[in-house]
């Protein structure tokens, strides 16, 4: 399973996994930076020459906010005119997330929380063989992730900037959180483990680390690409 699959995720998943062995795709929201290689995958489903299976028969199933059908559609499409007439449903199977839905995918179980983001976006749980990884998605400050990531063994958690101060102006409100926000979301949750992931190019990793640090006792690790990380 994958979750996100944004701008130049779809080439660094070939290098561990054949696509056709996903069983699912879940996306937290449809900013293109978390969907945008959902073409990508699209396209090597319909046209690989030598599939292992019929792909029709066996759609792969895409876990999305609601409006997934049509947003990856007109992504997919070529120009406005082909938009309107563009349908990925031969090769995905759409299932709408919901805010508190829980879905069983073999033995590992999704539940998802809508958290506060500029759109529909959800924060994600995984829970397998007794282990949990909460995924934040993109989200300004939000209860709902706390409550979801309640005693998770790990928090995967964006911080996309510094916390306000004299020199960091105040952010807009609800589109994501500064590092040490992260750091006091997993506080409050009381997890395992902060791993901090979306860090924009033009901000310094090391600082929002620093910060998710002062603000949560526990572990905290800066996400980097490649690495491997168990839960």
């Amino acid at each position: 399973m994958v979750l996100d699959l944004g701008n130049g995720a779809f080439g660094t998943l070939q290098r561990h996994l054949d696509p056709f062995d996903l069983h699912a795709v879940v996306l937290s929201h449809l900013h293109a930076d978390h969907c945008a290689d959902m073409a990508s995958l699209v396209v090597h489903r319909r046209y690989h020459p030598y599939p292992p299976f019929d792909v029709t028969s066996r759609r792969l199933a895409v876990h999305a906010p609601a409006e997934a059908p049509e947003r990856l559609a007109a992504l997919y499409a070529a120009s406005r005119a082909e938009r309107a007439e563009t349908d990925l449903t031969d090769v995905l199977d759409f299932h709408p997330l919901t805010d508190g839905g829980v879905v069983e995918l073999g033995g590992l179980v999704l539940r998802a929380a809508r958290v506060d983001h500029v759109c529909e976006a959800y924060g994600l749980r995984l829970e397998y063989g007794g282990r949990s990884l909460v995924y934040s998605g993109d989200t300004g400050p939000s209860t709902a992730l706390v409550e979801l990531a309640r005693g998770a063994d790990i928090l995967l958690c964006e911080a996309s900037w510094p916390h306000p101060t004299d020199q960091w102006q105040e952010p807009p409100p609800g589109v994501h959180l500064s590092g040490r926000q992260a750091g006091e979301h997993a506080r409050a949750a009381g997890v395992g483990r902060l791993l901090i992931t979306h860090v924009p190019a033009w901000y310094y990793g090391d600082q929002l680390l620093r910060e998710a640090k002062d603000a949560f006792d526990g572990p905290v690790e800066l996400v980097a690409p490649l690495a491997e990380y168990e839960i």
